[in-house]
């Protein structure tokens, strides 16, 4: 079964966890009578935990016909003929509107209607409850066709090993591809000699400045293979030093970009070795490239994109080092304490540095349990961040009974 990342903003990353079956579709009848059937609708609606009802209902409430939705034949019909393009353009809006929590982008959400005939999305990752807008003609079906209450703990762990087993498919397409590229890495770094006398064979390597700093950027992170790449840059530039002021703007530039780069993050490391505190980490960020003039996300909403925007920085200084993920951590904690606004981000921060493994998942979890058992046990951190602690514990549970 061909699989695709949920989101349209994620169709890019080829690690993404959440996926779901691509749309086929088949034109059925003729003249008045012809009709669009979505083949695999309920597989696509069980990969988005949502009733394939709701999916088939968008459809003919955007395009203006009627659909139907046969619950005993799961038969998805919308009248007309429509490409595969086209539903498949209106099911991602549909993913953006009913699926994808409006705070971090995780599709892992559940539909609550409120006494007020209110919906809302709430996020299992961040706790996150997004409010979806009510004048869309969808909510009045939803509203009039709640999904089914949750039956009890199996029936979601039934659901996240359907969502495993699809994952392996993926991670199974992604290994092929990791072997793909060593294969060919191996045949540009290695020179075979076939001696046609005796078929001796004598594998050479380059060791030629290029190839080595061709097989940094291969291996490495962007942040540490610009590390590396510096160190080697510099004994290649150091005799031409004087021609220096003859030489390109651009890469003069680039120099001390990569410069600025090492310099900023040994004063991460530096820092929080010592023990950074709140108007340090503060300053620290106000300090890196890309921060704004007026950092409005300290009086604000802002400070999860802020830590994103920063989190190659942030990678480098903590990298395979856990006691620095926990000092980080706890400089976080410190900037949050008095700043109510990134109180309430704190689960949004943590999910950002998670995904891009600046933290890992016990090193969070060691903090939190610090934390609630400490004697600032009292603080909001806690409360916020207590809906992705759960996450993290429930997902790491499941996958050790798997």
């Amino acid at each position: 079964m061909a699989l695709q990342n949920i989101g349209a903003s994620n169709s890019d990353d080829a690690f993404y966890r959440y996926k779901m079956p691509r749309m086929i579709t088949k034109i059925e009848g003729r003249g008045n009578g012809i009709k669009t059937n979505i083949v695999n609708m309920v597989d696509i609606a069980k990969a988005l935990a949502r009733p394939p009802s709701y999916t088939t209902k968008y459809f003919g409430c955007e395009l203006g016909a009627q659909s139907k939705f046969d619950e005993k034949t799961g038969t998805s019909l919308v009248n007309g003929a429509h490409d595969t393009a086209k539903l498949a353009g209106l099911l991602e809006n549909f993913i953006k509107k009913y699926v994808q929590c409006y705070g971090c982008g995780n599709p892992e959400t559940e539909i609550l209607i409120t006494k007020n005939q209110m919906i809302q999305l709430k996020c299992a990752a961040c706790g996150f409850v997004s409010d979806v807008d009510m004048r869309d003609k969808l909510t009045t079906f939803i509203v009039k066709n709640p999904p089914e209450a949750k039956k009890g703990s199996k029936d979601k762990k039934a659901m996240r090993r359907a969502e495993k087993e699809r994952l392996k498919e993926g991670e199974a397409a992604d290994e092929e591809l990791k072997k793909l590229r060593k294969d060919v890495k191996k045949k540009a770094d290695v020179k075979v000699e076939d001696d046609e006398e005796d078929d001796d064979i004598e594998w050479q390597t380059d060791t030629s400045l290029k190839a080595a700093q061709k097989r940094i950027q291969e291996q490495l992170t962007s942040v540490t293979a610009d590390m590396v790449m510096l160190s080697t840059n510099e004994k290649e530039k150091k005799p031409k030093a004087t021609n220096r002021a003859n030489g390109s703007p651009k890469a003069a530039s680039s120099e001390n970009g990569k410069a600025t780069h090492m310099k900023l993050v040994e004063e991460v490391k530096e820092n929080l070795k010592k023990g950074i505190s709140a108007n340090q980490f503060q300053s620290f960020l106000q300090s890196l490239p890309g921060s704004a003039q007026e950092p409005s996300w300290m009086v604000s909403k802002g400070f999860a994109k802020e830590v994103t925007k920063k989190k190659s920085y942030l990678a480098a200084a903590v990298a395979q080092d856990e006691d620095s993920q926990l000092l980080l951590l706890r400089a976080i904690e410190e900037f949050c304490k008095p700043n109510p606004y990134a109180v309430k981000e704190i689960a949004l921060v943590l999910k950002a540095l998670y995904d891009a493994d600046v933290l890992e998942e016990e090193n969070i979890v060691l903090w939190y349990q610090e934390g609630v058992a400490g004697t600032n046990k009292g603080s909001s951190i806690w409360k916020n961040a207590k809906p992705f602690i759960e996450w993290l514990q429930s997902a790491e549970s499941e996958s050790e009974e798997e």
